[in-house]
């Protein structure tokens, strides 16, 4: 996702000052207003009032047509995972009659490890590691959460029965941008043919995170722990353990941001201690996460041809996603790292 510059002075303090007002939250002017940079599509924002700290997410102000109603399936999310034990930001309040939609939540004291590790992070390899296990340990609580706290939420009814013919329609649309000639992503074809042939018979539904992968996970300070897990735009009700596969395609081991992460391996034994899912098919939902993600990138691709996006950037995202569909080949010839 790419950052969205947002000028502060836009915001309307008075407004928000009588909306927090007659949420009961503690009065005062508002200040320490600064924006937070960062991977979203929306916009947050850090303020102080009434000697406590916030942090405002809320739409860009050229809003997408659907910022509003992402924001809205957030807030609900965040509200639902306040009594459980999910690493999330806690959610103060949030204003989803008018448009447009936002809400105030908890800052969360951590750090993300694509912006550069801390210490003792830097210096501890047995920290680092552990932080690979804690990442898998957090998506496993996610994975307890009983769904009906978020009832109509999704339609985890043939869930994973839509997702090959959903990504490969996704993939045929790009077709309508001026200049793309098409796909040219080797074993595409063998992908979803092996996805069709090799899908899960049944799955338990539960809370997705949807883009569940290291840049969206916020890590303790003083340890290992996931602070947070962040950016919750692509939430829903589906099979949780796309979410597992999601964080083997796009594992950082190789990256160097963070050396000394547990294998793909390790990640899937930790997650199974934790978990009583089955995950004897987890090798398909990571083919799976390559294949879609690999699809989702390949939009930037085609709407460089069409002069809808920087062409560097369209060819940088089109490379990962033939990566990604190489790495999706070797994890269906069972070369799991």
């Amino acid at each position: 996702m790419t950052s969205t510059h947002i000028d502060v002075s836009a915001i309307d303090l008075d407004d928000l000052g009588a909306w927090m007002d007659a949420e009961g939250l503690p009065g005062g002017a508002i200040t320490e207003v600064a924006p937070i940079p960062g991977g979203t599509q929306n916009v947050m924002v850090r303020l102080e009032r009434g000697g406590r700290p916030y942090v405002l997410r809320r739409p860009p102000l050229h809003a997408r047509a659907r910022s509003n109603e992402v924001l809205r399936r957030e807030a609900r999310l965040l509200a639902a995972l306040s009594g459980t034990a999910v690493p999330a930001p806690r959610l103060v309040a949030a204003q989803t009659v008018r448009e447009p939609v936002f809400y105030l939540m908890e800052p969360v004291a951590g750090f993300n490890p694509s912006t550069g590790l801390p210490e003792p992070h830097a210096s501890d390899a047995a920290i680092r590691h552990r932080m690979g296990l804690e990442a898998a340990a957090a998506l496993a609580e996610l994975g307890r959460v009983d769904p009906a706290v978020l009832p109509g939420f999704g339609r985890p009814e043939g869930f994973l029965d839509r997702q090959v013919p959903r990504w490969l329609k996704e993939l045929d649309s790009y077709g309508e941008l001026d200049g793309y000639p098409g796909p040219d992503i080797p074993g595409l074809d063998a992908t979803a043919d092996w996805l069709t042939r090799h899908r899960p018979a049944a799955f338990v539904p539960g809370i997705m995170h949807g883009d569940y992968h290291f840049a969206n996970l916020m890590f303790a300070l003083d340890g290992p722990r996931v602070a947070a897990i962040v950016d919750w735009e692509m939430c829903t009700i589906g099979d949780p353990l796309l979410d597992l596969g999601w964080l083997l395609a796009t594992w950082p081991v190789n990256d160097g941001h963070v050396p000394g992460l547990p294998s793909e391996r390790e990640l899937v034994a930790y997650y199974a201690a934790l978990s009583e899912r089955d995950l004897s098919a987890i090798d398909w939902y990571a083919v799976l996460a390559c294949f879609k993600l690999g699809i989702v990138l390949e939009g930037t691709h085609a709407r460089a041809f069409a002069g809808k996006a920087p062409r560097d950037i369209g060819d940088v995202l089109h490379a990962t996603t033939l990566g990604l569909f190489g790495r999706a080949h070797d994890i269906m010839e069972g070369l799991l790292r």
